[in-house]
């Protein structure tokens, strides 16, 4: 199987305006290693030194880091480097999967381990709250009888069509109402609105956090640290799994995005969270580069 291999950088830096004693914070940074993708070296390096970090798998078994920085420091910084090989996914024909009533009648009935983690994916969560509006939206690609990936795949490009990306329409507590009824937004914001869509007609859907290597404008050099955390979506399909759709960029992800993990929503897989005592504001400066390394293996 022919792989290519990437590496990666991300680079996060907070900066106080008064010295902090003490900050606690929760990462999220290091790839998945699944069937199509090998995360082959991972390391953190954390300026001013921790004095606790600890590693550990999440509910989803996402990969995560905890550390705790104590002594007065006015700047954090954390450097992720990581090296992964993707290969390329599996991806049936969309007009052979299952009707998506039909997947939608197997969700509820399947108690194998399988089944029922697909399941609680079907349901709300704190970010992502199922509407009638997002139901009737959906309602327009999930016909009678269409097979799911069919109505899916349509959705995804019906979302990048109809709305505008503009990183200055949100933040990361704009709700989905609001973006449905604005029409714009960014890649967490559309891959939200997707996953509402889908479990608002009963189909499981997660939240798939992170990279995507990007290209330059025509005749330009790329700049290191251009590209940044991407977020997409994979919805349930039974007999074949879970299914990736990047609505930001209407395709099926393949071997330019990197998966970092997956949750209910952002909320849920954000790459650096923490608490400081001592500071009432910060500054967040983050950087990200996901550079080609070329094929390897055969």
């Amino acid at each position: 199987m022919k792989r290519f291999a990437y590496s990666l950088t991300h680079t996060t830096t907070y900066r106080y305006p008064v010295s902090v004693p003490l900050s606690h914070h929760l990462l999220a940074l290091r790839p998945r290693n699944l069937a199509n993708q090998v995360c082959e070296f991972h390391e953190l390096e954390i300026t001013p030194e921790p004095v606790s970090l600890e590693s550990h798998l999440d509910y989803y078994g996402n990969h995560c880091a905890f550390l705790t920085v104590e002594g007065a420091h006015n700047e954090l910084l954390v450097s992720a480097k990581s090296r992964i090989a993707l290969s390329m996914p599996f991806v049936p024909d969309p007009g052979e999967t299952p009707s998506w009533e039909n997947a939608r009648s197997q969700v509820l009935t399947d108690r194998s381990e399988r089944g029922l983690e697909a399941l609680e994916f079907s349901f709300d969560s704190p970010l992502i709250p199922t509407t009638a509006p997002l139901a009737e939206f959906a309602s327009e690609s999930f016909h009678p009888g269409r097979p799911i990936m069919e109505a899916a795949i349509e959705l995804n490009a019906r979302i990048f069509e109809e709305f505008t990306f503009d990183p200055a329409a949100t933040d990361v507590s704009t709700p989905v109402s609001e973006v449905f009824e604005n029409r714009r937004g960014v890649c967490q914001d559309f891959a939200h609105l997707l996953i509402g869509c889908l479990r608002a007609v009963g189909v499981p859907a997660r939240y798939v956090s992170g990279y995507l290597e990007t290209d330059p404008p025509p005749n330009s050099p790329k700049l290191i640290g251009s590209d940044a955390s991407h977020a997409w979506v994979s919805f349930w399909c039974p007999g074949v799994g879970w299914i990736d759709l990047d609505p930001t960029n209407n395709c099926i992800p393949s071997m330019r995005h990197v998966i970092v993990g997956w949750g209910r929503d952002y909320g849920d897989v954000c790459p650096l969270r923490g608490i400081i005592h001592g500071s009432g504001s910060h500054e967040l400066i983050v950087g990200v580069d996901l550079a080609a390394i070329g094929p390897v293996g055969s």
